[in-house]
């Protein structure tokens, strides 16, 4: 997913005096890999009757539009993805090597889309000459719905109860043991979460994804934390199944309002204010949320990972736990809350981030390699990704890119 308002803060790369691998040389298992939805995704399986409330496309001055819940989605600019951007296009942008005022200028050419980015089989090919064993898979559009849809509960859990059975037809949960797809969880009706959390592991799902964020809508305004999600939660910690956090339009830009700006995320608009409000909130306040409300207390299982979400906030989320715990433990049951950030939670960071802050704060055993791929803000090579790991220890860099995610996926 790429959005400026959400990886804005992203920052350049720092460097250590020691070099990395200069190639990997065992398969990688890449967090965070992306297809490009089929145009038919939230509508193959969705009720006639809801068209108008859920998802629909319309031609509107002679371009194909989405329509979320009857309003135009601007989330993506090109929701048809053909043509699109090559991977690894904004990659320079991201690593403070070139400024993007005209950012439709710095995509470059635009690609007729591959078919390994809409077709299990020849994503399999592509992975092979990738050196890729394994992958979470992730939406790129479906991130991007759940705030337009907020204001009817109904249908939010019916276009995303849809798009999960195509998820489940084109690319499956669990493809060959190799593609893990993620069906997406609205947590706004709490039976609905369920009863999809049972259809998920009912089809082997190893990984499922949600947005970043508390849980809102009409008279909605809940933790994921609350108790009401304790069965759900307790039913993906029995099964082992990973819980993804990913980055999408997570509702935080509602807070630029406050202060006079446009609440909408729009990929490619660029607030600077927007972005230094949110940034990487979203994330931290629901890992927050989490910890703070007891979760993994009660669901000591659970297994948790933030995705495309970037690891600054890591460190300073250690440091007010640390300080909270000190001057009232018994707010959190007894239980450390720096340790259950280090027990529970995987982090898949930005490969320009501060890497070895993060190691020293989680430790090399809870960071995942995620390439981002095919995405233009992530890596063309995302083999790539080893050479931010300098002042990594080839073990650690081993945990990096594969074990650790090979034992979240439930691999031997």
């Amino acid at each position: 997913m790429f959005s400026f308002s959400a990886s804005e803060v992203r920052r350049g790369a720092t460097t250590e005096s020691e070099a990395p691998m200069s190639q990997v040389d065992f398969q990688m298992f890449d967090a965070d890999n992306h297809y490009y939805e089929a145009t038919d995704a939230f509508t193959r399986y969705q009720d006639p009757k809801m068209a108008k409330r859920c998802v629909q496309w319309a031609t509107i001055d002679g371009r194909l539009r989405l329509l979320v819940g009857g309003r135009v989605c601007r989330f993506i600019p090109n929701p048809a993805f053909d043509p699109v951007a090559r991977p690894g296009a904004l990659d320079a942008y991201f690593r403070g090597q070139m400024a993007g005022e005209d950012i439709r200028e710095a995509f470059g050419d635009l690609d007729p889309i591959s078919p390994a980015y809409r077709q299990p089989a020849a994503r399999i090919e592509l992975m092979n000459e990738q050196n890729i064993e394994g992958c979470f898979l992730f939406p790129t559009l479906g991130v991007g719905l759940e705030e337009a849809l907020l204001g009817d509960p109904e249908a939010a859990h019916a276009t995303f109860e849809a798009f999960n059975r195509w998820v489940l037809d084109d690319w499956g949960y669990a493809y060959e043991n190799r593609i893990f797809g993620a069906p997406y969880l609205n947590l706004q009706i709490p039976a609905r979460a369920e009863a999809e959390v049972e259809r998920a592991l009912a089809n082997r799902a190893r990984v499922v994804v949600m947005r970043s964020g508390p849980v809102r809508g009409p008279g909605i305004y809940r933790s994921p934390g609350d108790r009401v999600y304790d069965r759900l939660w307790a039913r993906l910690a029995e099964a082992g199944t990973l819980v993804a956090f990913h980055s999408g339009d997570s509702g935080y830009h509602r807070y630029a309002q406050d202060w006079g700006g446009n609440p909408e995320m729009e990929a490619f608009r660029y607030d600077p204010f927007r972005a230094a409000i949110s940034g990487h909130r979203p994330i931290h306040d629901t890992i927050a949320a989490l910890i703070c409300h007891g979760v993994f207390n009660r669901h000591p299982a659970l297994r948790v990972a933030t995705i495309e979400s970037g690891s600054d906030w890591v460190p300073a989320l250690a440091r007010t736990l640390k300080k909270s715990y000190a001057q009232m433990p018994s707010a959190f049951g007894g239980a450390d809350p720096l340790e259950q950030l280090r027990e529970h939670v995987w982090v898949s960071p930005y490969y320009e981030d501060d890497l070895p802050a993060l190691r020293d704060t989680i430790g090399a055993e809870r960071i995942l390699f995620g390439s981002d791929y095919p995405h233009a803000e992530g890596l063309a090579d995302p083999s790539a990704f080893v050479h931010d790991l300098a002042g990594f220890s080839t073990p650690e860099i081993r945990l990096i890119m594969r074990d650790n995610a090979r034992q979240l996926a439930g691999l031997p």
